[in-house]
């Protein structure tokens, strides 16, 4: 059985956490922390588990194995390397942190206390990504020269997500630094280590953080990445297109387009797969198997870190006019 704490309510994602963890059958929620004691109490009451006031009392605990991270991303580091220190495998949602100067200290307190750490990529275990990364992994398209990808819905236009997702001391920022973190870190998966990113960020609401977003975003291998997202849109379809110098990638509200010259076919034009891969499990279940099974986490430091790498870039590109070149 894996005993597993519950570090914060304020991510809106915390609560399905809670709820596939619950589900799994071989995990136990042990204990419930908050930074608002009451947002902890009342949410610990409703998992039927105990609520620690003290974080440091609560990773003290030896009915704790690891903890589930969903802090406000301003506060990811501390309460990570105090986790890590503490002993305890980590869980986080994204992002890892808001600069990689946090991420090294995160990093390093995991490596030194030989915890394990995954953070949620979900996208990276979904059927159509991993069709596309297998394509450019076999070079089904050529070289790629242009990856666009859309990820937006109308939390902001329609007043439903919390207001505080629009503290920048908080979050950290707006749409790019939360949708947007799903296409960055696609990107980067897909297409290496970047060369160079400019912004275009928009406050449609008039909010304190961008509420439409788009970033630019040149790699390493010559290709380059077109990075949309917004919390004001209505009924947006997820877009992935990749276009290559031997191919084309289209998929669209799950409908999935390819032509290639280097596909064997008795004609030409566009088809359609029968088959695409099969989904993998999700981060939060992965993170409980490899936990459970001594198996190797499926999105590790350098992941998180090279997603935070390019949302850091982002936003200095945003508040400084510029383009901003990598190391």
């Amino acid at each position: 059985m894996l005993n597993v704490a519950m570090l914060s309510k304020w991510h809106v994602h915390a609560d399905d956490y809670a709820s596939k963890l619950q589900s799994h059958g071989n995990v136990k929620l042990t204990a419930v922390w908050d930074d608002q004691p009451e947002r902890g109490k009342e949410w610990a009451a409703q998992l039927g588990t105990d609520f620690e006031a003290d974080l440091d009392t609560l990773l003290r605990r030896e009915d704790i194995d690891g903890v589930v991270v969903d802090t406000p991303t301003s506060m990811h580091a501390d309460v990570m390397v105090a986790a890590a220190e503490a002993g305890k495998h980590i869980f986080t949602e994204k992002a890892m942190a808001l600069t990689v100067e946090e991420c090294d200290r995160i990093s390093a307190a995991v490596r030194r206390a030989g915890v394990k750490f995954c953070i949620s990529f979900p996208a990276r275990t979904r059927p159509h990504e991993l069709f596309a990364k297998q394509l450019i992994d076999d070079q089904v398209l050529g070289g790629v020269t242009l990856l666009r990808i859309r990820n937006g819905h109308d939390g902001a236009l329609n007043n439903w997500l919390p207001e505080y997702w629009y503290d920048e001391k908080q979050a950290g920022g707006g749409a790019m630094m939360d949708l947007g973190c799903h296409p960055m870190y696609l990107a980067s998966w897909m297409l290496g280590k970047p060369k160079k990113i400019t912004s275009m960020f928009n406050y449609f609401t008039n909010r304190a953080v961008e509420d439409n977003a788009q970033c630019s975003i040149e790699f390493v291998n010559n290709a380059v990445a077109l990075v949309e997202t917004s919390l004001v849109t209505y009924r947006t379809p997820s877009a992935l297109e990749i276009y290559g110098t031997e191919g084309t990638l289209i998929i669209s509200d799950n409908t999935v387009k390819v032509i290639s010259k280097k596909l064997d076919l008795p004609f030409s034009g566009w088809i359609s797969p029968n088959q695409l891969p099969q989904a993998q499990p999700l981060p939060i279940i992965q993170w409980a198997d490899a936990l459970l099974h001594d198996k190797p986490m499926p999105f590790g430091l350098e992941d998180g870190t090279k997603l935070t790498e390019l949302l850091e870039a982002a936003y200095i590109a945003h508040k400084e006019n510029r383009t901003v070149e990598f190391k």
